[in-house]
């Protein structure tokens, strides 16, 4: 035997750091006769042999250990192409590549840009990747784990023993890697990782693409660019509308678990292929422009609703195959709908299996719990100021977008990520360098993946769940901004639905809650939700967080809710079931009430947003001038006793004009609005109409304008305005 002890006992213990220095082929010398060593370490094999590739060449190998390692001198030779041939105690036969014989399969280049944190596409290096290397097929294995002592890959393939395949590391990188022939799509593997003190951790790829089913959390070997893709048209017009914020945006906001079930197949949710063509009909019918999906980055646990991510780069596989949702994208696209992601950025879960300690260290989080631990959810913290982490979240962001043709990511908890003391005691966390609370790496990253999303994918919008005044953060980040396209105006939803909570007799004391927003509508490009957050843990659905009444009358309150949110400035979002006036909570583990849609309350509010949504498409004064000060203007807002609320949604020459007139008290009321035109105002919506489920009261369809001054007005309206009723009316000249 030729290999030293200490090497054969780091190999059997799978102990050893440079595998690939005694595996595989290697000039050596017996003496003064120069040649070749070949060694291998083969699971159940009584014999194995070298075969010359292109020969009838032949060279028996001595088993050295019972553990299935081999060695063969082959004097004076140079290095030849080979496989091996393994024979097992029960005869059984096999023929394979070498994987030591392989080069590694990342240049330099790669491995330097990654550790500087500029590799965008690092996605397609790291991870699991099926190659043919010079008409070998395989798959090459490359893991980040900078910290380990030794690692190695394991799966069915290798009865998950960490002893066969361990892994190289190239140079100082931290990045281990192994070209595995003979394997494919389809196949389970993990990391077998040894720390430096010598613990092992069993640990799934952060870089996988599909993984088992939970309670399995194994990654499946797969290809993701897989699907061939139809929607080509839909992506250049996309570009096309890069930088435009003037285009209608209405979001219906799913959890796909749960937006429809099969109870008659035990109550389970539909698949990528089974939610395309039912979304589409019904978002198209319901005139939404685009669909938002809460996290479907893989997850152990339903109950996290995705937001616990263990599988970055994974669809989950609750409801089909990467391939599979690549259809669910590619159908949407060519319906004419846009698929914006809820993506997940600041934080993860501690799962021992994912990145928590990944290779027994806090390789991905902080080690200071005052940085690296989220109060709120019992998650982790990204360590943003590490090079290596920024590049797999980068890269994260465009591998959705690359490999799924994602329209949107919705990015979720960003004030979390803003500042150091978030939800945080005084003493519970660390000042920045110049001892302010903004988390500096946090807010580099953001900047970073905003302008790199731009830049590789024009037209795909960056949308920021932010609930705080940080500034700018809709503004170019050459101005200093954040670099969002769009942000929540969760402020607005907050007081909104604060207003609306109140006993009809109360408001007249709450108007504000109305008005106040638009201070501060125009500092950022706002988008107006009303999301799955608000219809949770207690909160009630929206029909029943409005004021009090029958359900007759909670159904009136959130059609006029509705209107006044059509009419105001912003995108729109709402989160499913609100449509239809959901009246239980969100429940992520069953259907919505869908059968709720055959009496008049529900279906009259869904026909409602309906009609809204089909007005705010049909008329561009309404979303051209979402982020146009000069598109709004106040008519009536002081009349706090009355509960009325009028505004002015128009263009720059006041040709085109819709006045919205909301009256959220218990009362019929006969009342003057002035107008800046004279002639016939038709009423383009009214929420108490009949065919929504009101009493049908209202203006007749529209009205004329008297010479009678109101408002600051030459002429104004007479209008009826029912109890809990908006109006949108438009002037016709």
């Amino acid at each position: 035997m030729i290999l030293p002890p200490a090497d054969l006992q780091a190999l059997l213990q799978a102990r050893h750091p440079t595998p690939h220095a005694v595996l595989g082929m290697h000039p050596h010398r017996r003496g003064r006769v120069p040649g070749l060593m070949v060694r291998a370490l083969v699971r159940d094999a009584a014999d194995c042999a070298v075969l010359e590739v292109g020969s009838a060449a032949a060279f028996a190998m001595e088993q050295v250990a019972p553990e299935g390692l081999f060695e063969v001198f082959i004097p004076k030779r140079t290095a030849f192409a080979y496989r091996l041939r393994a024979t097992s105690g029960a005869g059984a036969v096999r023929e394979f590549a070498d994987p030591y014989c392989f080069l590694p399969t990342l240049g330099e280049q790669d491995l330097y840009l990654f550790n500087e944190g500029n590799e965008h596409r690092i996605y397609e290096k790291l991870g699991a990747h099926l190659r043919d290397l010079g008409g070998v097929k395989g798959v090459s294995f490359a893991v980040w784990a900078p910290s380990a002592s030794r690692v190695s890959v394991v799966g069915n393939f290798n009865h998950w023993d960490g002893r066969y395949h361990p892994m190289r590391t190239l140079g100082s990188s931290g990045v281990w890697e192994l070209f595995i022939p003979g394997i494919a799509a389809g196949e389970l593997y993990k990391y077998e990782i040894r720390d430096a003190g010598g613990g092992l951790h069993i640990k799934t790829d952060p870089y996988g693409t599909y993984f088992e089913a939970p309670p399995g959390n194994a990654a499946i070997v797969c290809d993701p660019r897989a699907f061939a893709w139809n929607d080509q048209a839909w992506l250049e017009a996309r570009g096309a509308s890069a930088g435009q914020h003037d285009r209608p945006i209405s979001i219906y906001e799913v959890h796909l678990a749960s937006w429809r079930r099969k109870p008659e197949e035990g109550n389970r949710p539909l698949t990528y292929r089974e939610l395309g063509p039912q979304l589409a009909d019904y978002a198209l019918e319901m005139g939404f422009t685009h669909i938002e999906v809460l996290p479907i980055a893989e997850h152990p646990f339903d109950g996290s609703w995705g937001y616990q991510v263990t599988g970055f780069y994974a669809p989950t596989r609750r409801f089909g195959t990467p391939e599979d949702f690549a259809w669910f994208v590619d159908y949407l696209h060519q319906r004419g709908l846009g698929l914006i992601l809820d993506w997940v950025p600041a934080h993860f879960p501690r799962d021992a299996f994912a990145l928590a300690e990944f290779d027994g260290s806090h390789l991905y989080e902080h080690a200071d719990p005052r940085q690296g631990a989220h109060m709120d959810w019992g998650t982790l913290i990204f360590n943003y100021g590490r090079n290596e982490v920024r590049c797999f979240l980068i890269a994260n962001a465009l591998a959705w977008l690359d490999r799924y043709h994602i329209d949107g990511l919705r990015v979720d908890a960003v004030a979390s990520m803003l500042y150091l003391d978030y939800s945080r005691k005084e003493g519970e966390w660390i000042p920045n360098r110049y001892g302010g609370r903004e988390n500096l790496e946090a807010i580099d990253f953001i900047r970073q993946v905003n302008d790199t999303v731009h830049r590789y994918y024009p037209g795909v919008a960056m949308i920021a769940e932010e609930s705080t005044s940080f500034p700018q953060v809709t503004r170019p980040t050459e101005h200093g901004g954040l670099g969002f396209d769009y942000k929540w105006n969760m402020g607005w939803m907050h007081d909104t639905l604060r207003y609306f909570s109140q006993n009809p007799i109360h408001r007249r004391w709450h108007q504000n809650d109305l008005t106040f927003g638009m201070l501060y509508q125009y500092a950022e490009n706002f988008i107006s939700v009303f999301s799955h957050d608000e219809v949770v843990h207690g909160k009630a659905s929206l029909l029943f967080k409005m004021g009090a009444g029958s359900i007759t009358e909670k159904a009136a309150h959130l059609r006029s809710l509705y209107g006044h949110m059509w009419g105001y400035p912003g995108k729109k979002l709402l989160f499913m079931g609100q449509e239809f006036a959901q009246a239980q909570e969100w429940r992520h583990d069953t259907s919505l009430d869908w059968h709720l849609r055959q009496y008049q309350d529900h279906e009259g509010v869904r026909l409602l947003v309906r009609d809204l949504n089909r007005l705010y498409q049909a008329e561009p004064v309404l979303s051209c001038n979402d982020f146009n000060p000069h598109g709004f203007r106040w008519v009536a807002c002081h009349d706090t006793a009355a509960n009325v609320l009028a505004f002015l949604r128009k263009d720059a020459f006041e040709q085109t004009l819709f006045v919205v007139v909301g009256h959220f008290g218990g009362a019929t009321r006969n009342y003057r609005v002035g107008v800046p035109r004279r002639g016939r105002w038709r009423e383009a919506i009214n929420t108490n109409s009949a065919f929504y489920g009101g009493s049908g009261a209202g203006n007749d369809g529209g009205r004329d304008t008297e010479y009678i001054p109101c408002d600051g007005y030459e002429q104004s309206l007479s209008l009826t305005l029912p109890p809990f009723t908006t109006f949108i009316f438009k002037w016709m000249a």
